[in-house]
């Protein structure tokens, strides 16, 4: 029986018959998306879900897709799928992330030029029959220092363009290496540097909670005198409150916005300002974007319902169906480990080196290549993927190298991740347990057995007697449950580890109390997407 596929929101023909022309069975119902109680009712009738931003993929709806293996979202943003109801359903997340990166960089260019120009304001004035020829007086972009916050793929277009119109570049990136920034031909800055310097300030980063208020009210004032800023990426990277407040002593020049904290936006602090520029989420909204996001899912969702390959997927990694069997343990303690160093790791990176020993060594390593760096990449970008994720770390110039060898220790097999930055080394190993388990064997040349938990506490320390019971008492006090606890150190008085497997997620308050008694060299809490 040929796969069949829903279509709730709008796509193109040309997609709908891409599908068509596989074999695949296409329902194409535009309006359904917004139909919830509709679309549960008829969705256990589908193996496949292609959609927009209109259809909300809840817990709830996949609860009734009852034959349902993956889906597919013409656009990156995945914000309407519920991805871990998805993931614990065995339903795949396909997004589409490389088809609308020009489109959006080109609108960033747009705004600029138009918050610069006053052309909104201009173009409305003329209109209603004024000739304020001195009211709109503007200012160039050539010779301007133009600051990037986050120069990954959209970020790095525009990087481009703005080099292209003879402005001068300067990017802020935790993940941008000095070398890949000097063949960009942009100068890498901290974010205070680039708040001092920028005429304008444009922002290309994920909402994250490392990212959410990037521009609040403290950096917003530490702004040069007359910036621009331009919002092309997400809602919430700017307090708007404080933005609009800037705006209106003459501090901040102008703002052009595309997005905003609450959408649809429908009121905002910002509307009405005469130096702000707003546009309706706009920034994958032409005509090539939506023909390339749509047929590319069309193309995604037909490899996968037919071949059983994996593209671009949020929650799997790219692999066959065979493989998948037995490689899910191991490709989830790849994710463990990367996110590990990850969340470890503030500076940039510039190398990863993964060893595969003994029986891993003979599997699928590019997935798990993938899955690694992925799991590294996920605190800077949440929608990053197992195909995304190498290309990403490419454009910033990170080296990647992969080591096989024969087992050579008591475990069958084992996967050991070192990343290197400008000023350190940082490991860690891990492997699967014969109950498909993944586990933390090392850390730091350190020999542990830790199982891997949604919410852990990793601290340092010099070995010395009464730190397990401070910890204990602590976490105690605070009402902590410990599930897991595993201790191991380098040498008898010298450096030691400890990690904790918490049932809830720590406060700051705790992690702050640690970090007073003075008898931690680190205390970091650490999470992780345990299934």
């Amino acid at each position: 029986m040929a796969p069949k596929v829903l279509i709730s929101d709008e796509l193109s023909d040309a997609a709908v018959q891409i599908f068509k022309d596989r074999g695949i069975e296409v329902d194409f119902q535009p309006k359904l998306g917004k139909d919830k109680e509709k679309l549960a009712e008829i969705i256990g009738n589908y193996d496949g879900l292609a959609i927009r931003s209109a259809t909300k993929v809840t817990a709830a709806l996949l609860e009734k897709a009852t034959n349902l293996k993956v889906v597919g979202r013409a656009g990156i943003g995945v914000d309407n799928v519920d991805r871990e109801a998805a993931s614990k359903k065995g339903v795949i997340v396909m997004n589409t992330p490389f088809g609308n990166m020009i489109t959006t960089a080109e609108h960033a260019i747009a705004l600029m030029f138009a918050v610069a120009r006053q052309i909104p304001e201009a173009s409305a004035s003329t209109h209603a029959g004024k000739w304020e020829k001195s009211k709109f007086m503007g200012v160039e972009l050539t010779a301007k220092t133009l600051g990037v916050i986050g120069a990954g793929n959209i970020g790095g277009i525009v990087c481009d363009r703005a080099k292209g119109l003879k402005m001068k570049v300067i990017a802020y990136d935790p993940f941008l290496s000095e070398e890949k920034a000097e063949k960009m031909g942009v100068e890498k800055v901290e974010l205070d540097e680039l708040l001092k310097r920028a005429d304008f300030i444009t922002l290309h980063v994920p909402l994250t909670d490392q990212t959410r208020n990037i521009l609040g009210r403290e950096n917003l004032a530490k702004t040069k005198p007359g910036v621009r800023i331009i919002n092309c990426a997400r809602g919430g990277l700017v307090d708007e409150e404080a933005l609009a407040e800037l705006l209106k002593s003459g501090h901040v020049a102008g703002a052009a916005f595309d997005v905003f904290a609450v959408e649809p936006a429908t009121e905002n602090v910002l509307f009405g300002l005469p130096n702000v520029v707003c546009t309706p989420h706009l920034g994958a909204s032409t005509s090539e974007a939506q023909e390339n996001v749509a047929l590319q899912v069309a193309e995604q969702m037909s490899n996968y319902l037919l071949d059983g390959a994996v593209e671009n997927a949020l929650n799997m990694p790219s692999m066959t169906a065979e493989e998948a069997k037995v490689m899910g343990p191991w490709v989830k303690l790849a994710e463990y480990l990367g996110s590990f160093i990850g969340q470890m790791t503030d500076e940039p990176i510039t190398a990863i080196n993964v060893t595969y020993d003994g029986v891993v060594s003979k599997m699928n390593l590019k997935a798990l290549d993938c899955a690694v760096i992925a799991g590294i990449m996920s605190r800077a970008n949440p929608d990053v993927n197992m195909v995304s994720a190498p290309v990403i770390a490419k454009e910033r110039g990170v080296q990647i190298s992969t080591t096989t060898q024969d087992k050579s220790g008591v475990f069958d097999g084992y996967v050991k991740v070192t990343v290197v930055t400008e000023i350190r080394e940082r490991s860690i190993a891990g492997t699967v347990f014969s109950d498909g388990k993944p586990r933390f064997i090392q850390i730091k040349g350190i020999n542990v057995d830790a199982e891997v938990g949604s919410h852990m506490l990793y601290t340092t320390n010099k070995d010395v007697p009464g730190i397990i019971g401070k910890l204990g008492t602590l976490l105690g006090d605070h009402k902590v449950n410990v599930a897991n606890f595993t201790l191991g150190r380098a040498a008898a008085g010298g450096e030691a580890i400890a990690i904790a497997y918490l049932d809830a997620p720590l406060d700051t308050a705790v992690v702050n109390e640690l970090e007073a008694t003075g008898l931690f060299q680190q205390v970091k809490p650490l999470e992780f997407a345990v299934a």
